[in-house]
Formats: structure tokens, sequence, C-alpha cells
């Protein structure tokens, strides 16, 4: 069965921990869109891992992790991360592969985005500069340089002179530098010797992994809400989130997904600009942030933190086709004595039960809640579903009631083993 986990708010869903866990019963991991502008946490015996771009499957010696061509790659990250896990005494060798059809996120492209994002003011997008929207927009003006470039040196080096050429020529609209293409062209030259040994054509190779019937997990990056086409735009990132992403991002065709597994957390984040109707006030905020650890994976800000927004996520569900749910940090919750869900939005004398599109509705709507008993008790160390309070089965229920889905993994703490399977 091959299977796709998505986030369904705005990423950091607790996706890792539920990848790893499930990587251990697959043959092959998938990444499929975004680039190291995110980051996925997994705790193991050993210690705590943040992976950018290789697969969470990586930890599991018998599985292959693929990053497809939907990825923008900054070779620089890639090899680090290469190395940092080889250093810990994970075998990447022979286990990674990366499409030879990805992008390339390129020195200008990191500056770029950081030079954007300064001269904004009201829909500053709290971009993380790592250059994936730039690089993005190079692919879709169709002068994008991809991995497969890099081995063509004749090719490579003039898609890079055009390249350096017209962003200097932007980059003094800037007062910015120019970038120097000699320096450019042997860094990344050195790159392509380093990541050789990585590079195929995933896409044949993940199908004839299908027509193997060998079982693929695909994994995404961020979360619906962050998706370029549904997300609440512009405050998204730059790439296909959602499950039809999949298929786009790898080559596989859709007919060869079984499953969609939205992740959620059992309240509501999100790092960076843009709406978040049911953001809670000061005092709230820096109570579940700390318990939570409630601080980006990648860029350490801090996280906005809310209150579980059903009418968010019964719109993911419905455009991913998500099948089952993974709740994540029920135990943040545990000390609340009351607990709330936003099960509709008002704005304009109007009730909104599905998400509206409107940047307007978005950022000024008001929630409509429903409230919850508190269970004010541990669920950290709950072993089955019968072991939670009362009250934390009651609001679980809901949870599943609203978005018409079940609930198949609960997780209660960061360890593996703070998992449960109902």
């Amino acid at each position: 069965m091959n299977t796709v986990v998505v986030g369904a708010q705005w990423g950091d869903e607790g996706k890792g921990k539920i990848i790893d866990i499930l990587s251990k019963d697959v043959d092959f991991v998938v990444r499929y869109q975004g680039g190291n502008n995110a980051g996925h946490t997994v705790v193991k015996s050993c210690g705590e891992f943040v992976l950018h771009l290789i697969p969470s499957g990586i930890f599991h010696p018998k599985v292959s992790c693929v990053i497809g061509n939907g990825v923008v790659v900054d070779p620089e990250a890639l090899l680090s991360e290469i190395k940092g896990l080889t250093d810990k005494g994970f075998k990447v060798k022979g286990r990674l592969f990366v499409s030879d059809r990805a992008h390339l996120i390129l020195p200008y492209h990191r500056v770029y985005d950081k030079l954007r994002e300064a001269r904004k003011s009201c829909t500053k997008i709290g971009t993380t500069g790592r250059g994936i929207g730039p690089s993005y927009g190079d692919k879709v003006m169709r002068t994008g340089i991809r991995v497969t470039d890099l081995y063509d040196k004749p090719l490579f080096k003039k898609k890079l002179e055009q390249a350096v050429a017209e962003k200097n020529q932007i980059f003094k609209l800037f007062e910015f530098e120019e970038f120097n293409f000699n320096q450019v062209y042997k860094d990344y030259l050195r790159y392509a010797d380093l990541m050789k040994p990585y590079v195929c054509d995933t896409s044949v190779f993940l199908n004839d992994a299908v027509k193997k019937k060998k079982k693929i997990l695909f994994e995404g990056a961020q979360g619906t809400h962050l998706d370029v086409d549904h997300g609440t735009y512009p405050f998204v990132t730059s790439s296909y989130v959602t499950a039809g992403g999949a298929s786009v991002g790898t080559g596989v065709p859709p007919n060869a997904i079984d499953k969609v597994i939205g992740v959620v957390k059992a309240y509501t984040t999100r790092v960076g600009e843009g709406p978040f109707p049911t953001e809670f006030g000061p005092q709230l905020m820096e109570e579940i942030r700390k318990k939570g650890k409630e601080f980006g994976a990648t860029t350490g800000r801090p996280r906005r933190c809310g209150w579980f927004d059903a009418v968010l996520v019964k719109y993911s569900c419905m455009i991913n086709g998500i099948n089952e749910i993974a709740v994540t940090k029920l135990d943040v919750l545990d000390d609340l004595k009351e607990i709330k869900v936003c099960v509709g939005y008002k704005h304009g004398g109007k009730m909104y039960r599905h998400f509206p599109a409107s940047l307007t509705v978005q950022l000024e709507a008001e929630p409509v809640y429903e409230t919850y008993k508190g269970w004010l008790s541990d669920t950290s160390t709950a072993k089955k579903f019968s072991d939670l309070p009362a009250n934390a089965r009651t609001y679980l229920k809901r949870l599943s009631g609203y978005l018409n889905a079940p609930i198949k993994i609960l997780s209660v703490g960061s360890h593996e083993k703070q998992t449960l399977y109902l």
C-alpha cells in the first residue's frame, strides 16, 4: 500500500514523528515538495534529529529514501545533512536517491529572498530566507537550473552565466553587490562531484518500485494551508503541499496512491505572518508555547498558537482526500480547564462553515467556538485509548466527528513510544 502523509494545518504538526513510525513498515520514503525551509524533528533513543531535506525514513536501515523532482535542493544544505547523519553512524550512501529533475537553490536565490522580504510592508510573508520561493520562481519562469544540468558542464556554464547576469541587474536595484560567477560555478561543480553517487532518474526508480508492489510512503513538508494554491495566499510556501503534489513532485501516477493520512496537532500553530482566526491571547500563548516547545525546527522562531480549527482542517480533509487522522501533542492540553474548538467563522453578518478564500475574511473573521471541559490529568503515559481521561476521549471523538475521518494514531509525547494506535 502506498500512502501520503500530509500536514492538515499550517505545518509543524509532528509529521516527522509519524513518518518515522510508519517508515518501519515500508520500502521507500519519498519527499515530494519544499526545500530546506522545512524541518522534521525525530526523537530517537540515540538523540534528537532535525531533518530538512532527507526523508525521515533514513533512520531505518532497510528503507530507501528519495528526494523527488518537486523538491528544490540546496546542495550545500543537502551535503551538510548527509555528513551529519553519516557522522552519527547512519548509512546514507546507497539508500538516498536525488532526482536529476529537481531544481537547484543557488546563492543568489537566498539573497534575493531576503532582499524582497525586507522591502515588503503589509504583505511580509515571514519567509525563512532559504531561497525557496526564488528558486521555484525561476522554475516557473523556465530559467531554473536543475540537478541534471550540473553534469553537462557547457550547458551548466551557459545557464549559470545568464542567471548570474540577470540577477546582478536586479541586485543593482537593491544596491547590493554583484555575484562572482566564477566562484559560484566552481562551488557547484564541487557539489556536483559530491552529489553524483545519489543522483538518478527517481521517476523511473519509483515507478519500477510500484510495479514490484513495493510499499511507498510519500512525505510532504509544511502543511495544507501553506499550499501555493489552497493555502492562505499569499502567506504560503511556493509549492504544492497537498496530497496531489505527491504525484506531481515524484512522477508516480495518482492511481498508485492508496491512502492519505492527515496529521494535526490537538491545537493549532503557525510560523510567520498571515491569518490565524483561533490565535490565543498572550498569556495562554506563552503557556502553550512553553509546554509544547513551539519553536521552529528550521529557524527557531516562536510559533503562534491557537485553538483547534475544525473549519481549517475540514477543508484539508476534503482537498487531500484524507482517509485517516493522526493527532499529535494531546498532552500539551493536559493542564487546561476548558478547551475550545472552532466550528465556524462570522464575518459581515455571514456564517462560514467552509474555509473562505478571501484574505479579508480570513484576517477579520470572528471564530465560533464549542467549549469542552479539560481533563486536568497526565496523558503522556497512556498506552491505549481507554487509559485516557474521559474528557480527553470525548474531545478526540468530537474532532473525529467534525472531520468525518477516524483518528488512527495519537501522539502524547515526543518519543516514539508515546504513541497510541486506535
